[in-house]
């Protein structure tokens, strides 16, 4: 990826760009900062919708619900196994480690004294939400959104309380793929070296292989996450498909009694006129990706497949709705109009609202209005649930406000 060189004049034209964006006129400036990266563009553009960049402080988790959260982590084992030298190497480097789950949640932090202080005075602390609807662009947010090693340096953050930072991110995930949590190395922006993210990417390469020695599941398994950002994984690493082959196996997955062709014909080409030799030729393809685990006659997995939409369907169907609103990053495959994935889509989505709407902790209604931001009763269910003076009441006020004048 491409390192960024530290200079202040660099970081002076960062400010400008900044500035331009932030300057409250109600529409981005032109892409035309040639200083920004494409992926910071993006990030600002989503976050945006749900932050305020002269926010001071990240957000912070309940301090119950967070024990809960690290007691029941699967990184909680292997961090602490590896906290002397995850501490050790932080002290030394003047640097802050910092764990978090696949919500952006800090769970663990040490490093040298005077940089974890400053650190804590942006939450940047366990219990901080540090997910990008909640602080906006920083290397934890864009490391979960891209599921790639990331770095944000000075003014790239949106929140202009981190313009003095610089942090180096990478995901950690399980031996089926599953995205556990991130691993941040952060310091000054004047201390920014290249080989930091290096050391992120050797540190989460031994973490993960702690996690994948503490699980059952065996390396080869196949997962495919289909909510938010669709990705597939087989033995823990991306494999590139083609929009329609994951549209394709999405469907196999959530309906693991299959298809007859003519019933997948219309769930994935509706009433376009579409030979049958198309849909052939379609699953063909997936089936050379997938090793041939898709049976010939009637179209169905022949082998299990790890699938969000699946575990969040699941989940809703035993009453979790916890696991079911941590799964949620996005509508199913948002960007197809495939009539079968359509539906699937809209009654995930139902089910999950409808949930969310009658359920009495307000973690869930905040943790599902982080993706649906335009959702103005899911805001208003929130601040009816927390009592007054939580300081989660300021973020569901904010996503409400930016809600009604959509």
């Amino acid at each position: 990826m491409t390192q960024l060189p530290a200079p202040a004049h660099q970081r002076a034209e960062l400010e400008k760009a900044w500035a331009r964006w932030t300057s409250g006129s109600g529409q981005p400036p032109p892409s035309t900062d040639v200083v920004l990266r494409h992926e910071v563009v993006e990030s600002w553009e989503r976050s945006l919708r749900t932050v305020d960049p002269a926010r001071a402080v990240a957000p912070a988790t309940d301090r119950d619900e967070l024990g809960s959260r690290w007691a029941e982590s699967p990184l909680r084992t292997p961090i602490t196994e590896m906290a002397g030298e995850l501490r050790a190497l932080a002290e030394d480097s003047g640097l802050v480690a910092v764990v978090t789950d696949d919500t952006g949640t800090v769970l663990f932090s040490c490093g040298d004294r005077s940089v974890r202080r400053r650190a804590e005075t942006v939450n940047l602390a366990p219990g901080g939400c540090w997910d990008e609807p909640y602080m906006g662009t920083s290397g934890v947010a864009l490391a979960l959104h891209s599921g790639r090693p990331e770095q944000v340096w000075a003014a790239e953050h949106l929140v202009e309380a981190l313009h003095g930072w610089v942090c180096y991110c990478a995901p950690i995930r399980a031996a089926d793929g599953r995205q556990l949590g991130v691993l941040d190395l952060s310091t000054y922006w004047d201390r920014s070296h290249p080989l930091i993210l290096t050391t992120v990417r050797a540190l989460v390469t031994a973490i993960e292989a702690r996690v994948h020695a503490g699980q059952t599941r065996p390396t080869g398994h196949t997962r495919l996450e289909s909510l938010g950002v669709p990705r597939l994984y087989k033995a823990g690493k991306q494999v590139s498909m083609r929009p329609r082959q994951l549209e394709i196996l999405t469907l196999l997955a959530l309906e693991p009694e299959g298809f007859t062709p003519d019933r997948l014909h219309e769930a994935v080409y509706g009433e376009r006129s579409v030979s049958s030799s198309t849909l052939k030729a379609d699953v063909s393809r997936l089936r050379a990706a997938t090793d041939g685990q898709i049976a010939d006659r009637r179209y169905m997995l022949t082998e299990p497949l790890a699938c969000d939409a699946v575990e969040l369907l699941a989940a809703l169907e035993a009453g979790d709705l916890t696991t079911a609103v941590r799964l949620y990053r996005g509508p199913l495959l948002p960007d197809s109009d495939v009539p079968g994935i359509v539906q699937w889509r809209e009654h995930l989505d139902v089910c999950l609202r409808t949930a969310v709407l009658a359920d009495r902790n307000p973690e869930h209604a905040l943790r599902f209005g982080q993706r649906c931001p335009d959702d103005i009763e899911i805001h208003e269910h929130a601040l009816q649930l927390l009592p007054h003076g939580d300081s989660r009441r300021a973020l569901a006020t904010g996503r409400l406000h930016t809600a009604l004048h959509a």
